[in-house]
């Protein structure tokens, strides 16, 4: 597939854009994978302690701070002969996949230092692709409602890896394998998925950049603008709260549906199971009435309905898989606008600071993003485990908890997403970057990259065209 060089608003064929959504389904697996089932793992199978946890991940969430703003600086001013953020996915797939292999096959005995030097290269590999891949979104779709389209069609896609890695456990479980041969599992699935996802999307997808305009540099006037450009802070912030509230549940997922409300951990991996599948449905729902009801409206209506969800788990029967499903999947079918609509609208805002700025600075938009998200979800771990700890609940296996901590289990576990979720939906109240604002900006855009010819269309990168550079670079000057 190609594209017009006069043209990179044209539609996107429907072939290019599951290509390219490929790189989803191996980082919303992990996503689901380190979130619910790692820790667990370490604290019941690998013996390490909930403190120790919480810890190791703080201190990389710590040390990772300045990571992103400086890979997405980088990345903007990237420049090779097979595209800007194409050269960043394939740098990333085998950080990822060396740090897979090194958590999820992690052998007994493991302190805080292993953890917190895996877990460090872990999420460098995947910012590396998760801010490759958001920013090569945001310039291959620019057109306000195709945007929506192609992080939803990012975000079904990645729902299905996230299905696909929630089906391991079970499938180990019935089978007669142990809840760590199922994690374990999950590891050399994600390890393989890496290669092949990042090779589809870099063989079969165009890559556009946009022109600088002349004289244009960054400087120290423009980053600070940029930092404290108001809509930009309210989608970080909205999307620290969207993290937070969904990251507190998973952290506290399996000790709550197993010692609060009576399911078996198998139960418990199927009611997760329908909360993701739902995203499937909920993705491209969620894109469709973004085109006709407006990104931010979308947004701050499926934070409520999730809230409202959540609400009812409590006044369900125990143990009862006929009620856990539908809330589940209402749950799940709304929390798959949550990113999916901010990452859409800071590709807008990307747009009016290039206008202002008359340069690239969408990938450190996103690092902004994806640091804010990192930090957030360190924190649902972070404070939850220390606090169940401190609450007395133990979250050993075999262990049994008193009924205090039981009740201290059910209300950390509850109130901590109602509460973010709701907060993440009111930052983007009175949103002004619309459809209309936005088509504006893009018209202006169109007419400056008109006068620069120096921006390529580089096409999907066959193998042997891959071929032909390598050969072509390895030539004496």
């Amino acid at each position: 597939m190609t594209h017009d060089a006069s043209s990179p608003g044209r539609p996107l064929s429907s072939s290019t854009v599951l290509s390219f959504s490929a790189a989803a389904l191996p980082l919303w697996a992990l996503s689901v994978a380190v979130a619910v089932y790692l820790p667990a793992y370490f604290a019941s199978h690998l013996g390490v302690s909930l403190g120790v946890i919480g810890v190791a991940w703080a201190v990389v969430r710590f040390l990772d701070i300045a990571v992103d703003p400086a890979l997405g600086m980088v990345m903007d001013r990237t420049r090779t002969r097979i595209g800007r953020y194409r050269v960043w996915l394939l740098i990333g797939a085998p950080i990822l996949m060396a740090s897979v292999y090194a958590l999820f096959l992690a052998p007994a005995g493991i302190g805080a230092t292993y953890l917190i030097g895996w877990l460090f290269v872990l999420y460098l590999g995947i910012s590396i692709v998760t801010l490759g891949h958001l920013a090569w979104a945001a310039t291959l779709a620019t057109e306000y409602h195709q945007r929506s389209r192609v992080f939803g069609v990012v975000a079904t896609v990645g729902v299905v890896g996230a299905v696909a890695v929630l089906l391991i456990p079970i499938a180990a479980s019935a089978t007669g394998r142990s809840d760590a041969q199922g994690v374990q599992a999950m590891g050399w699935f994600i390890f393989w998925l890496v290669p092949a996802s990042v090779a589809l999307v870099c063989l079969r997808t165009p890559e556009h950049i946009a022109p600088v305009r002349e004289g244009a540099h960054l400087n120290l006037r423009d980053l600070w603008a940029l930092l404290v450009k108001p809509d930009l802070v309210r989608l970080v912030l909205a999307q620290m709260a969207l993290t937070l509230g969904p990251g507190w549940m998973s952290a506290l997922y399996l000790f709550f549906f197993t010692d609060a409300r009576g399911y078996s951990s198998e139960q418990a991996s199927i009611l997760l199971l329908i909360y993701v599948v739902a995203g499937i449905a909920g993705a491209p729902a969620t894109a469709r009435l973004a085109m006709r009801f407006g990104k931010h409206r979308t947004l701050m209506v499926t934070t409520t309905a999730y809230s409202l969800g959540l609400c009812t788990i409590l006044f369900l029967p125990k143990a009862s898989m006929a009620a856990g499903v539908p809330m589940m999947f209402w749950c799940g079918f709304m929390a798959a606008g949550f990113d999916l609509m901010v990452r859409a609208m800071l590709a807008d805002v990307g747009d009016e600071v290039r206008l202002d700025q008359g340069q690239e600075q969408i990938s450190l938009i996103y690092a902004l993003n994806t640091l804010a998200a990192k930090i957030a979800a360190a924190f649902a771990i972070v404070l939850t485990f220390p606090l169940l700890g401190w609450l007395g609940y133990v979250a050993v296996e075999g262990a049994t908890n008193t009924p205090a901590a039981i009740r201290s289990l059910e209300f950390t576990f509850i109130l901590g997403p109602i509460v973010f979720v709701m907060l993440g939906g009111a930052c983007v109240i009175g949103w002004r970057l619309d459809a209309g604002r936005h088509a504006d900006i893009r018209r202006q855009l169109d007419a400056r990259d008109a006068q620069y010819a120096e921006a390529p269309i580089l096409e999907s990168l066959t193998t042997q065209s891959a071929i032909a550079v390598l050969a072509e670079d390895g030539k004496p000057g």
